[in-house]
This record gives structure tokens, C-alpha cells and sequence, in this order.
């Protein structure tokens, strides 16, 4: 497949100040189970709304400098969607295409005038998007966004020092909404994924198994006893992988399952190491809140200029090895396009290792497109070289 796919990135600078944590409101506070905040915000501009007037927009997208809803839209959905933030759906949609790209399987309109994998069949090429476009509905909005869901709400305190306008902290949702959007999300992924099988033929529950996996992951990452978040590394990485090697799997399988290979697994490990520097690039804005709560991330455990050192090395030790593996298996040209596509990303880096915390929204806006068109290149290099 020569697939071309869109992706938005939002991004803004945030200032700095010190706010107080705003009183939950009666109407939703006595059902929502959690301690007083410990102490002052002290993120920063977590209580602030955007002065740009993206307010509403930033809410429905999930991110910081929303409006506050009122709790007064229609089941609250407003919240329910804030809850599953979908700003961060975008990398699982992408890797779902860059599976359905390693398969080589995948039937686009270009397909049709002699483009391999060919094929005559208007038939086909629809199938196959519709096809694509369940597998990223499973990826992004559903179990993302249960992911989002459930790692808020074991968030909360924490929310309460970093973010205290995020919905739970506020108390702009009750503990019941909370776990009725759970439940709805992992069963409805469960359920979706099963038929996806199904559709796709499969002699193994493939899919299925990568949501169960992915499902697992999202509730240990989050939820104690084991909370692999306060774990630094193992957490990180558990991160990485989810976004990458899971959404990767799900779309080649959604192409046929029998055709993923050692190689091509290998190498979705490898990019989540990858994804392991961009979840340390996330973990510097919170590095105050969580000191206070003990959660032991990489800035934490190692200090910012340790941890920034380590977040850029494996973001482009990763890269070139991979351009180094394609260029070693006779795939030369997609391995100049992907060292080509690390340079600039080695560039917004010396602005990044300058200061972390203040430079994280920045770098991730100047860098990841060109992360996330490698992740692309390496699969149609897959999709293309007969193992």
C-alpha cells in the first residue's frame, strides 16, 4: 500500500502560576471517591481557560486550557468525551495504517490503475476501507479512550495537584458515570473486536487478543497493586508499546493475521522503544505532581537532565537502527527516507535537552510528524520485502 495519511497536531505554550484547587460541586461530590487535594496546585496554568478562545474546542479534544463545562449537556457528554481525550487517538489511528500498510494487503483507490497490490475491484477497495476504518475505531476511540478513561480516575489525586479542572478532580462526573463509561468501553471494544475477527477471517482470535492484551495493560498500567506507571522504566515502556506494536498488529491482522512476521514484530518492539522517548517527553510536565505523589517516572527517578538525555537517545538510536536494519535487508530507499526523516527531529531536539519542561509542547509539535511518517516508511518497507 502507498498510503497517504493525514494527521493534526495541536499544541500550545502554557504559563505559570500557583492556584488553588476548586471545591467539587455538591451536586456530583458525594459520589466520587477521593482525598482532599495535598497540597496547592502547582503545575503549570492547569485551572486556566485558553486565552485564544479554544477553550471548547480543547475540551472536547481532552486537552489542558479547556473550558469548564457545566454539566448541563445532554448525558454529559461533553465530560464523557473529555474523559476520553481524543487528541491522543491520532497515534493509534496512524498505526492501525501503518499495519494495514506492512500487510500488503490493503487495497487503496491507486490500486486500481496498477499499483500493487493490484486489484480491478471497486468492491475491494471499499471493503478494505471500511476495514481499516473498524480497526481504527477499536484502537483509537474505544480502547484509548478506555485506557484515558480509567487511568483518570486512578489519576485523580494526582490530577488534583497537575490538573485540577480535568473532570474527576472538579467533580464534574460522578464515580457511577465513571464506571459506566469503563464498562461500556471495554466490553463495547471487546464485542467489536471478536466481529473484526470474524470479518477478517481469521484462524486465530487475533485481534481479539491484542484488545484483551491491550486492555490488560491499560488497567495494570494504571490501577494498583501493580501500576506500572510508578514502575519508571517498565511503565514507559508499557506506554510505548500500547501506541505503537498494538494498533501496528491490530491493522495488519484486520489484512490477514498469517502474514506478520518475526521481523516485522521485532521491529514494532523496536519503535516502541521510540515511543518509551516520546512517554518521557510527556513525563516532564508532571514531574511536580508526581514527586509529591511518589510516582517514580524516568525525570523523577533520574532528574531532568539525565532523563532528557535518555528520552532523545532512545527516540533516535531506535530510528537509525531500524534505517540501518531496511538498509541491510535491500530496502535502501526506504531506509534514506528514514534517516532522512530522524534529522530534523535531532534538530528540534538541541531547542528540547535545553530545558524539558518548558520546551516539551514544542518539541512534540516539531518533531513527531516526522516520527510518526517514519513509523509509515518502515511499514511500507515491510509491506514491500518478501521475508
Amino acid at each position: 500500500m502507498r498510503d497517504l495519511c493525514f494527521i493534526a497536531l495541536l499544541a500550545s505554550a502554557q504559563g505559570l502560576h500557583v492556584a488553588r484547587a476548586p471545591a467539587l460541586r455538591p451536586a456530583r461530590a458525594a459520589g466520587l471517591l477521593m482525598k482532599e487535594p495535598p497540597t496547592k496546585p502547582i503545575a503549570a496554568e492547569t485551572n486556566a481557560e485558553a486565552e485564544d478562545g479554544s477553550g471548547g474546542l480543547r475540551q472536547l479534544l481532552g486537552l489542558k486550557g479547556a473550558s469548564v463545562d457545566d454539566g448541563k449537556s445532554f448525558l454529559n457528554w461533553k465530560i464523557r468525551l473529555q474523559l476520553m481525550k481524543p487528541a491522543t487517538w491520532i497515534p493509534l489511528i496512524w498505526g492501525v495504517a501503518c499495519g494495514a500498510a506492512a500487510s500488503g494487503n490493503y487495497h487503496a483507490i491507486w490500486n486500481l490503475f496498477g499499483t500493487a497490490p493490484t486489484t480491478d475491484s471497486w468492491g475491494v477497495v471499499g471493503e478494505d476501507t471500511l476495514k481499516a476504518v473498524g480497526a481504527m475505531l477499536l484502537s483509537g476511540p474505544i480502547l484509548c479512550g478506555f485506557t484515558q478513561t480509567i487511568n483518570d480516575w486512578y489519576d485523580r489525586e494526582l490530577d488534583a495537584i497537575n490538573e485540577p479542572n480535568r473532570p474527576i478532580p472538579s467533580g464534574a462526573i460522578s464515580e457511577a458515570e465513571v464506571y459506566s463509561q469503563i464498562a461500556a468501553l471495554l466490553i463495547g471494544g471487546l464485542v467489536l473486536a471478536t466481529r473484526l475477527d470474524s470479518w477478517a477471517a481469521n484462524d486465530w482470535p487475533v485481534i481479539t487478543l491484542i484488545a484483551s492484551f491491550g486492555s490488560l495493560m491499560a488497567y495494570i498500567y494504571s490501577a494498583p497493586p501493580l501500576k506500572l506507571k510508578a514502575e519508571g522504566w517498565l511503565g514507559t515502556y508499557a506506554l510505548g508499546s500500547s501506541y505503537i506494536a498494538l494498533p501496528w498488529l491490530c491493522g495488519h491482522a484486520m489484512f490477514s493475521a498469517s502474514t506478520i512476521t518475526p521481523q516485522e514484530v521485532v521491529l514494532t518492539v523496536l519503535y516502541s522503544i521510540a515511543g518509551l522517548g516520546i512517554a518521557i517527553v510527556n513525563d516532564f510536565k508532571s514531574i511536580e505532581g508526581d514527586r509529591a505523589l511518589g510516582m517514580n517516572s524516568l525525570p523523577v527517578a533520574f532528574g531532568i537532565d539525565t532523563a532528557k538525555y535518555i528520552c532523545v537517545a532512545s527516540i533516535d538510536l531506535t530510528q537509525l537502527g531500524v534505517a540501518a536494519y531496511l538498509y541491510a535487508i535491500g530496502e535502501t530507499t526506504y531506509a534514506a527516507v528514514l534517516f532522512g526523516l530522524v534529522l530534523p527531529q535531532m534538530f528540534a531536539q538541541l531547542t528540547f535537552i535545553q530545558d524539558p519542561v518548558a520546551n516539551d509542547v514544542k518539541y512534540q509539535a516539531a518533531a513527531q510528524p516526522f516520527l510518526v511518517f517514519g513509523i509509515l516508511c518502515t511499514a511500507l518497507a515491510i509491506g514491500h520485502h518478501t521475508f
